[in-house]
């Protein structure tokens, strides 16, 4: 996996995965859940993520910003374009809210205006892949441009076909898999 992978799994292993029954944000049942906030706001387990993201996201020439739904989204936007700063690179950031607010901007995209960029979309787990092309059709009906995405974790349960049926690839650092 890599050095940085590898301390990534050790620290979503003890801090993020849990055993048990779960019904997820999909409806369906699980008998193990990843709550990744844990791993997300623990400082190392934040670094391992940006760096990973970031080293994922430079290899697209085009992309020049990173951003997704709210919540889940944030920290990985948040720490990932802090990091950024002192690339070749600087990725600017954006989060998706779930709804429009009724005040202030009132707008579905925060932090950015993403028309006319070229973005790549993260998310912390991924089941079936809606909350992610949810960001993507608020990023596309707002002028921006998706082909990419990157999850910490893909549960391995559709998420990948289903975006790829919108022309988005998602790219994984982990999966279910690595944790069985």
């Amino acid at each position: 996996m890599g050095p940085y992978v590898d301390q990534l799994h050790s620290i979503i292993k003890n801090k993020s995965l849990r055993r048990g029954t779960f019904t997820l944000a999909s409806g369906a049942i699980s008998n193990f859940f990843f709550d990744l906030k844990p791993t997300m706001l623990d400082a190392h387990g934040a670094t391992l993520i940006a760096h990973r993201v970031l080293q994922i996201a430079h290899t697209f020439p085009d992309v020049e910003a990173i951003g997704g739904m709210a919540t889940g989204a944030i920290p990985i936007v948040a720490v990932s374009v802090a990091r950024s700063y002192r690339s070749e690179r600087p990725l600017r950031g954006f989060f998706v809210r779930n709804a429009v607010k009724d005040h202030g901007t009132q707008q579905l995209i925060d932090g950015l205006d993403v028309n006319g960029l070229h973005v790549v979309l993260v998310e912390d787990v991924t089941t079936t892949g809606r909350s992610l092309l949810n960001a993507a059709i608020a990023v596309r009906n707002s002028g921006g441009v998706v082909s990419h995405a990157i999850t910490v974790v893909d549960r391995l349960e559709g998420g990948a076909e289903h975006l790829s049926r919108h022309d988005i690839t998602l790219l994984a650092l982990l999966s279910r898999q690595d944790f069985e």
